[in-house]
Protein backbone atom coordinates (compact mmCIF):
# COMPACT_ATOMS: atom_id res chain seq x y z
CA UNK A 1 0.00 0.00 0.00
CA UNK A 2 1.06 3.42 -0.66
CA UNK A 3 2.49 5.86 1.68
CA UNK A 4 -0.79 8.16 0.25
CA UNK A 5 -3.25 5.45 0.59
CA UNK A 6 -2.18 4.78 4.00
CA UNK A 7 -2.95 8.11 4.94
CA UNK A 8 -6.22 8.48 3.29
CA UNK A 9 -7.05 5.32 5.38
CA UNK A 10 -6.00 6.94 8.41
CA UNK A 11 -7.53 10.26 8.07
CA UNK A 12 -11.08 8.22 6.80
CA UNK A 13 -11.45 5.96 10.41
CA UNK A 14 -10.85 8.90 12.45
CA UNK A 15 -13.26 10.69 10.81
CA UNK A 16 -15.77 7.96 10.91
CA UNK A 17 -15.41 7.01 14.34
CA UNK A 18 -15.87 10.36 15.26
CA UNK A 19 -19.42 10.60 13.14
CA UNK A 20 -19.92 7.54 14.66
CA UNK A 21 -19.83 8.21 18.09
CA UNK A 22 -21.33 11.82 17.52
CA UNK A 23 -24.21 9.76 16.09
CA UNK A 24 -24.20 7.25 18.93
CA UNK A 25 -24.97 9.85 21.82
CA UNK A 26 -28.65 10.65 21.21
CA UNK A 27 -29.34 6.41 21.23
CA UNK A 28 -27.03 6.20 24.17
CA UNK A 29 -28.86 9.03 25.90
CA UNK A 30 -32.16 8.05 24.68
CA UNK A 31 -31.67 4.32 26.01
CA UNK A 32 -30.45 6.02 29.24
CA UNK A 33 -33.54 8.06 29.82
CA UNK A 34 -35.88 5.37 28.50
CA UNK A 35 -34.52 3.02 31.19
CA UNK A 36 -35.18 5.76 34.07
CA UNK A 37 -38.11 7.92 32.61
CA UNK A 38 -39.97 5.63 30.66
CA UNK A 39 -39.69 4.85 26.72
CA UNK A 40 -43.00 6.64 26.35
CA UNK A 41 -41.36 10.18 26.86
CA UNK A 42 -38.99 9.71 24.32
CA UNK A 43 -41.38 9.20 20.84
CA UNK A 44 -38.82 8.74 18.09
CA UNK A 45 -42.10 9.78 15.65
CA UNK A 46 -42.37 13.26 17.80
CA UNK A 47 -41.58 16.00 15.15
CA UNK A 48 -40.15 17.66 17.64
CA UNK A 49 -37.73 15.10 18.81
CA UNK A 50 -36.79 14.25 14.94
CA UNK A 51 -36.40 18.01 14.35
CA UNK A 52 -33.51 17.84 16.96
CA UNK A 53 -32.08 14.55 15.73
CA UNK A 54 -31.73 16.04 12.16
CA UNK A 55 -30.55 19.06 13.82
CA UNK A 56 -27.99 16.85 15.72
CA UNK A 57 -27.10 14.97 12.55
CA UNK A 58 -25.98 18.18 10.61
CA UNK A 59 -23.90 19.15 13.58
CA UNK A 60 -22.27 16.25 13.61
CA UNK A 61 -21.10 16.58 10.01
CA UNK A 62 -20.85 20.34 11.02
CA UNK A 63 -18.15 18.94 14.22
CA UNK A 64 -16.37 16.56 11.56
CA UNK A 65 -15.40 19.20 9.02
CA UNK A 66 -14.25 21.79 11.82
CA UNK A 67 -11.89 18.76 13.34
CA UNK A 68 -10.91 18.25 9.34
CA UNK A 69 -10.55 22.06 8.25
CA UNK A 70 -9.60 23.85 10.89
CA UNK A 71 -8.11 21.83 13.67
CA UNK A 72 -6.32 19.07 11.23
CA UNK A 73 -7.14 16.31 13.62
CA UNK A 74 -7.41 14.04 10.74
CA UNK A 75 -4.04 15.21 8.98
CA UNK A 76 -1.49 16.50 11.69
CA UNK A 77 -0.29 14.68 14.82
CA UNK A 78 -0.73 16.32 18.01
CA UNK A 79 -0.07 15.01 21.87
CA UNK A 80 -2.95 13.28 23.56
CA UNK A 81 -4.04 16.24 26.10
CA UNK A 82 -3.41 18.61 23.87
CA UNK A 83 -5.96 16.87 20.95
CA UNK A 84 -8.19 16.12 24.42
CA UNK A 85 -8.59 19.69 24.80
CA UNK A 86 -9.64 20.83 21.59
CA UNK A 87 -11.85 18.12 21.16
CA UNK A 88 -13.82 18.83 24.58
CA UNK A 89 -13.84 22.73 24.39
CA UNK A 90 -15.33 22.10 20.30
CA UNK A 91 -17.71 20.03 21.74
CA UNK A 92 -18.73 21.99 24.04
CA UNK A 93 -18.94 24.99 21.84
CA UNK A 94 -21.82 22.81 19.59
CA UNK A 95 -23.73 21.99 22.19
CA UNK A 96 -24.14 25.48 23.00
CA UNK A 97 -24.92 26.22 19.65
CA UNK A 98 -27.33 23.11 19.35
CA UNK A 99 -29.43 24.58 22.70
CA UNK A 100 -29.59 28.46 21.28
CA UNK A 101 -31.00 26.48 18.00
CA UNK A 102 -33.66 24.76 19.31
CA UNK A 103 -34.19 27.67 22.16
CA UNK A 104 -35.03 30.02 19.17
CA UNK A 105 -37.21 27.44 17.18
CA UNK A 106 -39.14 26.81 20.41
CA UNK A 107 -39.01 22.74 19.98
CA UNK A 108 -40.57 21.46 22.87
CA UNK A 109 -38.38 18.48 24.04
CA UNK A 110 -36.73 17.57 27.83
CA UNK A 111 -33.60 19.61 27.94
CA UNK A 112 -32.00 16.85 30.15
CA UNK A 113 -31.99 14.70 26.69
CA UNK A 114 -29.73 17.11 25.14
CA UNK A 115 -27.63 17.26 28.37
CA UNK A 116 -27.42 13.42 28.12
CA UNK A 117 -26.75 13.00 25.05
CA UNK A 118 -23.61 15.68 24.88
CA UNK A 119 -22.63 14.27 28.10
CA UNK A 120 -22.43 10.53 25.90
CA UNK A 121 -20.47 12.43 22.86
CA UNK A 122 -17.82 14.21 25.16
CA UNK A 123 -17.13 10.36 26.30
CA UNK A 124 -17.51 8.43 23.31
CA UNK A 125 -15.62 10.57 21.07
CA UNK A 126 -12.52 10.84 22.52
CA UNK A 127 -12.86 7.55 23.47
CA UNK A 128 -13.59 5.66 19.99
CA UNK A 129 -10.57 8.47 19.01
CA UNK A 130 -8.52 6.58 21.02
CA UNK A 131 -9.40 3.08 19.90
CA UNK A 132 -9.30 3.69 16.74
CA UNK A 133 -5.74 4.89 16.54
CA UNK A 134 -5.00 2.01 18.37
CA UNK A 135 -6.99 -0.56 16.05
CA UNK A 136 -4.73 1.65 13.50
CA UNK A 137 -1.15 0.88 15.16
CA UNK A 138 -2.12 -2.65 15.33
CA UNK A 139 -2.66 -3.21 11.86
CA UNK A 140 0.57 -1.08 11.03
CA UNK A 141 -1.49 1.70 9.63
CA UNK A 142 -1.22 4.61 12.07
CA UNK A 143 2.99 4.78 12.85
CA UNK A 144 4.13 7.11 10.19
CA UNK A 145 8.21 6.87 9.84
CA UNK A 146 10.32 9.91 10.56
CA UNK A 147 13.10 11.11 10.46
CA UNK A 148 15.03 13.90 12.94
CA UNK A 149 17.50 15.94 11.37
CA UNK A 150 20.14 16.56 13.91
CA UNK A 151 22.51 14.94 16.07
CA UNK A 152 23.43 16.89 18.66
CA UNK A 153 21.63 17.41 22.47
CA UNK A 154 18.28 18.88 21.12
CA UNK A 155 17.66 16.33 18.35
CA UNK A 156 18.17 13.72 21.61
CA UNK A 157 15.64 15.90 23.67
CA UNK A 158 13.58 15.35 20.73
CA UNK A 159 13.68 12.00 20.53
CA UNK A 160 13.05 11.28 23.84
CA UNK A 161 9.91 13.64 23.89
CA UNK A 162 8.40 12.06 20.54
CA UNK A 163 8.96 8.82 22.06
CA UNK A 164 6.89 9.42 25.06
CA UNK A 165 3.73 10.22 23.28
CA UNK A 166 2.29 7.39 21.39
CA UNK A 167 -0.92 9.21 20.47
CA UNK A 168 1.69 11.51 17.90
CA UNK A 169 2.26 8.22 16.16
CA UNK A 170 5.98 8.93 15.12
CA UNK A 171 8.70 6.05 14.08
CA UNK A 172 11.78 7.79 14.79
CA UNK A 173 13.81 5.50 12.24
CA UNK A 174 17.32 7.78 12.32
CA UNK A 175 19.25 10.88 12.57
CA UNK A 176 21.29 12.94 10.60
CA UNK A 177 24.70 13.94 11.15
CA UNK A 178 24.61 17.66 11.60
CA UNK A 179 28.49 18.50 12.43
CA UNK A 180 27.75 18.15 16.31
CA UNK A 181 26.84 15.31 18.49
CA UNK A 182 26.65 11.74 17.77
CA UNK A 183 29.05 10.71 15.22
CA UNK A 184 27.99 8.64 11.71
CA UNK A 185 27.78 5.24 12.04
CA UNK A 186 26.96 5.70 16.18
CA UNK A 187 23.69 5.47 17.67
CA UNK A 188 21.20 7.85 19.98
CA UNK A 189 18.74 5.31 21.75
CA UNK A 190 19.97 2.62 19.87
CA UNK A 191 19.07 4.33 16.69
CA UNK A 192 21.17 4.97 14.32
CA UNK A 193 22.78 8.68 13.14
CA UNK A 194 23.78 8.59 9.24
CA UNK A 195 25.64 11.56 7.12
CA UNK A 196 23.81 11.98 4.00
CA UNK A 197 24.54 13.80 0.59
CA UNK A 198 22.36 16.27 -1.16
CA UNK A 199 20.65 13.61 -3.26
CA UNK A 200 19.71 11.51 -0.04
CA UNK A 201 16.09 13.26 -0.15
CA UNK A 202 15.55 12.36 -3.31
CA UNK A 203 14.95 8.53 -2.26
CA UNK A 204 12.35 9.63 0.63
CA UNK A 205 9.09 9.64 -0.15
CA UNK A 206 7.14 13.26 0.00
CA UNK A 207 4.37 11.98 2.72
CA UNK A 208 7.61 10.62 4.91
CA UNK A 209 7.85 12.97 8.04
CA UNK A 210 10.91 15.12 8.82
CA UNK A 211 11.53 17.01 12.14
CA UNK A 212 14.48 19.72 12.02
CA UNK A 213 15.99 19.88 15.83
CA UNK A 214 19.25 21.26 15.21
CA UNK A 215 21.31 23.30 17.74
CA UNK A 216 20.61 26.89 18.47
CA UNK A 217 23.95 27.94 16.83
CA UNK A 218 23.52 26.03 13.39
CA UNK A 219 20.91 28.55 11.83
CA UNK A 220 21.96 28.09 8.44
CA UNK A 221 21.94 24.26 8.08
CA UNK A 222 18.68 24.44 9.47
CA UNK A 223 17.61 27.03 6.67
CA UNK A 224 18.82 25.00 3.81
CA UNK A 225 17.24 21.85 5.23
CA UNK A 226 13.84 23.54 5.17
CA UNK A 227 14.57 25.15 1.82
CA UNK A 228 15.32 21.83 0.62
CA UNK A 229 12.48 20.65 1.87
CA UNK A 230 10.16 23.24 0.41
CA UNK A 231 11.77 23.50 -3.31
CA UNK A 232 11.07 19.25 -3.53
CA UNK A 233 7.82 19.75 -2.21
CA UNK A 234 7.75 17.97 0.99
CA UNK A 235 5.06 18.92 3.43
CA UNK A 236 5.42 17.06 6.51
CA UNK A 237 8.18 18.77 8.36
CA UNK A 238 8.39 19.86 11.70
CA UNK A 239 10.64 22.33 13.43
CA UNK A 240 11.64 21.78 16.89
CA UNK A 241 13.66 24.71 18.18
CA UNK A 242 16.06 24.85 21.22
CA UNK A 243 13.53 27.04 23.76
CA UNK A 244 14.32 24.63 27.02
CA UNK A 245 13.67 26.90 30.26
CA UNK A 246 10.69 29.07 28.34
CA UNK A 247 7.71 28.76 29.21
CA UNK A 248 5.45 27.20 26.34
CA UNK A 249 1.56 26.69 28.00
CA UNK A 250 -0.83 29.83 26.94
CA UNK A 251 2.65 31.11 24.61
CA UNK A 252 1.29 33.50 21.92
CA UNK A 253 3.02 33.73 18.83
CA UNK A 254 3.05 36.06 15.93
CA UNK A 255 5.23 37.10 12.80
CA UNK A 256 6.05 40.76 11.90
CA UNK A 257 5.38 41.01 7.90
CA UNK A 258 8.54 41.37 5.52
CA UNK A 259 10.60 40.45 8.65
CA UNK A 260 12.33 36.96 9.57
CA UNK A 261 11.14 37.77 12.85
CA UNK A 262 8.63 35.64 15.47
CA UNK A 263 7.54 37.25 18.35
CA UNK A 264 6.43 34.71 21.21
CA UNK A 265 4.30 36.70 24.24
CA UNK A 266 5.03 34.19 27.12
CA UNK A 267 2.30 34.03 30.00
CA UNK A 268 2.69 33.67 33.94
CA UNK A 269 -0.76 31.83 34.40
CA UNK A 270 -0.40 31.80 38.35
CA UNK A 271 0.41 35.32 38.21
CA UNK A 272 -3.71 36.18 37.29
CA UNK A 273 -5.93 36.93 40.25
CA UNK A 274 -8.17 35.09 38.22
CA UNK A 275 -5.87 32.04 37.51
CA UNK A 276 -5.53 31.60 41.68
CA UNK A 277 -8.80 32.14 42.61
CA UNK A 278 -9.60 29.71 40.47
CA UNK A 279 -7.06 26.87 41.57
CA UNK A 280 -7.90 27.99 44.98
CA UNK A 281 -11.71 26.94 44.13
CA UNK A 282 -11.22 23.55 42.12
CA UNK A 283 -8.59 22.41 45.43
CA UNK A 284 -11.38 23.21 47.73
CA UNK A 285 -14.28 21.42 46.07
CA UNK A 286 -11.74 18.64 45.21
CA UNK A 287 -10.55 18.27 48.56
CA UNK A 288 -14.13 18.45 49.98
CA UNK A 289 -15.22 16.07 47.85
CA UNK A 290 -12.23 13.62 48.11
CA UNK A 291 -12.31 13.40 52.21
CA UNK A 292 -16.14 12.39 52.39
CA UNK A 293 -15.70 9.98 49.54
CA UNK A 294 -12.75 8.18 51.03
CA UNK A 295 -13.78 9.33 55.33
CA UNK A 296 -14.61 5.33 55.77
CA UNK A 297 -11.05 4.68 54.68
CA UNK A 298 -8.95 7.50 56.06
CA UNK A 299 -10.91 6.30 59.86
CA UNK A 300 -9.86 2.99 59.59
CA UNK A 301 -6.09 3.92 57.98
CA UNK A 302 -5.82 6.27 61.48
CA UNK A 303 -7.18 3.66 63.53
CA UNK A 304 -4.39 0.99 61.98
CA UNK A 305 -1.40 3.14 61.93
CA UNK A 306 -2.22 4.18 65.94
CA UNK A 307 -1.74 -0.15 66.73
CA UNK A 308 1.86 0.59 67.92
CA UNK A 309 1.16 3.74 70.31
CA UNK A 310 2.32 6.18 68.47
CA UNK A 311 0.16 8.97 66.54
CA UNK A 312 -1.44 8.25 63.56
CA UNK A 313 -0.35 11.36 61.86
CA UNK A 314 2.31 13.41 61.99
CA UNK A 315 3.37 16.58 60.42
CA UNK A 316 7.03 17.37 58.97
CA UNK A 317 8.13 20.83 58.31
CA UNK A 318 8.45 21.81 54.25
CA UNK A 319 8.69 24.82 52.96
CA UNK A 320 6.05 26.49 50.87
CA UNK A 321 4.79 28.96 48.51
CA UNK A 322 6.98 32.39 48.89
CA UNK A 323 8.98 30.26 51.42
CA UNK A 324 7.20 30.02 54.21
CA UNK A 325 7.42 26.59 56.04
CA UNK A 326 4.57 24.86 57.11
CA UNK A 327 3.41 21.01 58.87
CA UNK A 328 2.80 18.46 55.64
CA UNK A 329 0.59 15.76 57.17
CA UNK A 330 0.80 12.07 56.60
CA UNK A 331 -0.08 9.20 58.46
CA UNK A 332 2.51 7.72 59.91
CA UNK A 333 4.53 4.65 57.91
CA UNK A 334 7.83 5.06 60.00
CA UNK A 335 8.48 3.55 63.61
CA UNK A 336 8.05 6.04 66.64
CA UNK A 337 11.97 6.71 67.06
CA UNK A 338 12.68 7.20 62.81
CA UNK A 339 15.16 10.16 63.77
CA UNK A 340 17.64 7.45 65.79
CA UNK A 341 17.35 4.98 63.29
CA UNK A 342 18.06 6.91 60.78
CA UNK A 343 20.98 8.33 61.96
CA UNK A 344 22.64 5.28 63.08
CA UNK A 345 21.81 3.80 59.36
CA UNK A 346 23.45 6.92 58.10
CA UNK A 347 26.86 6.40 60.54
CA UNK A 348 27.05 2.76 59.55
CA UNK A 349 26.33 2.19 55.67
CA UNK A 350 28.06 4.53 53.45
CA UNK A 351 25.84 3.34 50.63
CA UNK A 352 22.60 4.60 52.68
CA UNK A 353 24.80 7.67 53.48
CA UNK A 354 25.42 8.22 49.68
CA UNK A 355 21.56 7.48 48.87
CA UNK A 356 20.28 9.95 51.07
CA UNK A 357 22.78 12.63 50.24
CA UNK A 358 21.46 12.19 47.15
CA UNK A 359 18.07 11.65 46.82
CA UNK A 360 17.09 12.41 50.33
CA UNK A 361 15.26 9.36 50.41
CA UNK A 362 16.31 5.54 50.99
CA UNK A 363 14.91 3.03 48.48
CA UNK A 364 15.18 0.33 51.47
CA UNK A 365 14.32 2.38 54.35
CA UNK A 366 14.81 0.39 57.76
CA UNK A 367 12.41 2.78 59.34
CA UNK A 368 9.21 2.34 57.40
CA UNK A 369 6.56 -0.28 59.25
CA UNK A 370 5.19 -2.68 57.66
CA UNK A 371 1.72 -1.06 57.24
CA UNK A 372 4.00 1.86 56.12
CA UNK A 373 4.88 -0.21 53.62
CA UNK A 374 1.72 -0.81 52.31
CA UNK A 375 0.36 3.17 52.84
CA UNK A 376 3.68 4.03 50.92
CA UNK A 377 3.42 2.29 47.73
CA UNK A 378 -0.16 3.11 47.45
CA UNK A 379 0.25 6.82 48.28
CA UNK A 380 -2.16 6.16 50.97
CA UNK A 381 -0.06 8.06 53.49
CA UNK A 382 -0.29 11.54 51.87
CA UNK A 383 -4.03 11.62 52.08
CA UNK A 384 -3.98 13.53 55.32
CA UNK A 385 -2.57 16.30 52.70
CA UNK A 386 -6.16 17.23 52.04
CA UNK A 387 -6.46 19.32 54.72
CA UNK A 388 -3.41 21.22 54.19
CA UNK A 389 -5.45 21.58 50.35
CA UNK A 390 -8.09 23.07 52.95
CA UNK A 391 -5.63 25.26 54.96
CA UNK A 392 -4.41 26.49 51.63
CA UNK A 393 -1.11 25.40 52.89
CA UNK A 394 -1.40 23.04 49.80
CA UNK A 395 -2.51 22.50 46.87
CA UNK A 396 -3.85 19.47 45.23
CA UNK A 397 -1.28 19.72 41.87
CA UNK A 398 2.23 21.32 42.65
CA UNK A 399 5.72 20.87 43.37
CA UNK A 400 6.42 18.34 45.46
CA UNK A 401 6.72 19.32 49.04
CA UNK A 402 10.74 20.00 50.23
CA UNK A 403 12.70 20.44 52.89
CA UNK A 404 14.79 23.98 53.78
CA UNK A 405 17.74 21.75 52.77
CA UNK A 406 16.83 20.86 49.38
CA UNK A 407 16.22 24.63 48.57
CA UNK A 408 19.88 25.00 47.49
CA UNK A 409 19.71 21.98 45.17
CA UNK A 410 17.06 23.69 43.14
CA UNK A 411 19.70 26.50 42.00
CA UNK A 412 18.01 29.48 40.03
CA UNK A 413 14.97 27.20 39.65
CA UNK A 414 14.01 27.62 43.31
CA UNK A 415 12.78 31.12 42.24
CA UNK A 416 9.88 29.53 40.49
CA UNK A 417 9.16 26.49 42.76
CA UNK A 418 8.33 29.66 45.39
CA UNK A 419 5.98 30.92 42.80
CA UNK A 420 3.40 28.17 43.50
CA UNK A 421 2.01 26.11 46.34
CA UNK A 422 3.48 22.64 46.99
CA UNK A 423 1.17 19.84 45.39
CA UNK A 424 -0.19 16.43 46.67
CA UNK A 425 0.38 15.55 43.17
CA UNK A 426 2.47 16.73 40.29
CA UNK A 427 4.57 16.01 37.12
CA UNK A 428 7.27 14.52 39.26
CA UNK A 429 5.18 12.21 40.76
CA UNK A 430 3.91 11.41 37.20
CA UNK A 431 6.75 10.68 35.67
CA UNK A 432 8.29 7.68 37.28
CA UNK A 433 8.62 9.63 41.17
CA UNK A 434 11.38 8.34 43.46
CA UNK A 435 13.15 6.57 40.12
CA UNK A 436 14.04 10.20 38.72
CA UNK A 437 17.03 11.49 39.40
CA UNK A 438 16.96 14.98 41.64
CA UNK A 439 18.18 17.07 38.71
CA UNK A 440 14.82 15.83 36.58
CA UNK A 441 12.67 16.56 39.76
CA UNK A 442 13.85 20.28 39.90
CA UNK A 443 13.56 20.64 36.23
CA UNK A 444 10.09 19.28 36.20
CA UNK A 445 9.01 21.74 39.39
CA UNK A 446 9.82 24.51 37.23
CA UNK A 447 8.25 23.41 34.32
CA UNK A 448 5.05 22.56 36.06
CA UNK A 449 5.21 26.22 37.44
CA UNK A 450 5.99 28.69 34.15
CA UNK A 451 4.02 26.52 32.08
CA UNK A 452 0.70 26.27 34.74
CA UNK A 453 -2.88 25.57 33.13
CA UNK A 454 -6.19 24.45 34.70
CA UNK A 455 -6.00 21.79 31.82
CA UNK A 456 -2.45 20.87 33.37
CA UNK A 457 -3.84 20.31 36.64
CA UNK A 458 -6.34 18.08 35.23
CA UNK A 459 -4.34 16.43 33.15
CA UNK A 460 -1.31 15.37 35.65
CA UNK A 461 -4.39 14.60 38.42
CA UNK A 462 -5.76 11.85 35.72
CA UNK A 463 -2.50 10.37 35.29
CA UNK A 464 -1.77 10.10 38.64
CA UNK A 465 -4.65 7.84 38.96
CA UNK A 466 -2.70 5.94 37.02
CA UNK A 467 0.13 5.79 38.48
CA UNK A 468 -1.15 4.70 41.86
CA UNK A 469 -2.65 1.75 40.73
CA UNK A 470 0.57 1.15 38.92
CA UNK A 471 2.48 1.77 42.21
CA UNK A 472 5.03 3.36 39.66
CA UNK A 473 8.15 4.59 41.41
CA UNK A 474 6.71 4.25 44.76
CA UNK A 475 8.47 3.60 47.94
Amino acid sequence: MTLLGRNFIVSMMLALSDFVSFIASIYFALGILSIFVGPQQYDLLDPALGQWIVLHWLLALCCIAWFSMRLRHYFYRKTFWFELKEILRTLLIFSIIEIAVVAFATWPFPRYLWGGTWLFAMILVPFSRMLTKYILDKCNLWQRDTWIIGSGSNAHEAYKAISSERNLGLNIVGFIYTDVGTLPGDTIENIKVEAVDKNWLLTKNKKTQFIVAVESFQGEIRNAWLRNFMIKGYRYVSVIPTLRGMPLDSTDMSFIFSHEVMIFRVQQNLAKWSSRVLKRVFDIIGALAIIVILSPALLYISLKVRKDGGPSIYGHERIGKDGKPFKCLKFRSMVVNSKEVLEKVLATDPEAKAEWDATFKLKNDPRITQIGQFLRRTSLDELPQLFNVLRGEMSLVGPRPIITAELERYNEEVDYYLLSKPGMTGLWQVSGRSDVDYETRVYLDAWYVKNWSMWNDIAILFKTISVVLRKDGAY
